[in-house]
């Protein structure tokens, strides 16, 4: 399965959030930001991160695409 952060690159220009204050807000890697910015694997961890910084769920930042 593919998985795609569209919704959280959307979401962080329409919060005018740049990758930087993200992820010092959230305390993540550097590793981890760009894993996301290249739509590869990161933890649940992470993802629960941004969520509670950015006050959203999970769907709201990832969107996993079936292969076909």
């Amino acid at each position: 399965m593919a998985r795609s952060y569209d919704k959280l690159k959307k979401l962080m220009i329409d919060k005018k959030i740049t990758n930087t204050q993200l992820r010092q807000a959230t305390k993540i890697t550097t590793n981890a930001m760009a894993k996301i910015w290249r739509d590869e694997p990161v933890s649940i961890e992470t993802l629960e991160k941004i969520c509670y910084t950015l006050d959203c769920n999970i769907e709201d930042i990832v969107e996993v695409i079936p292969e076909k």
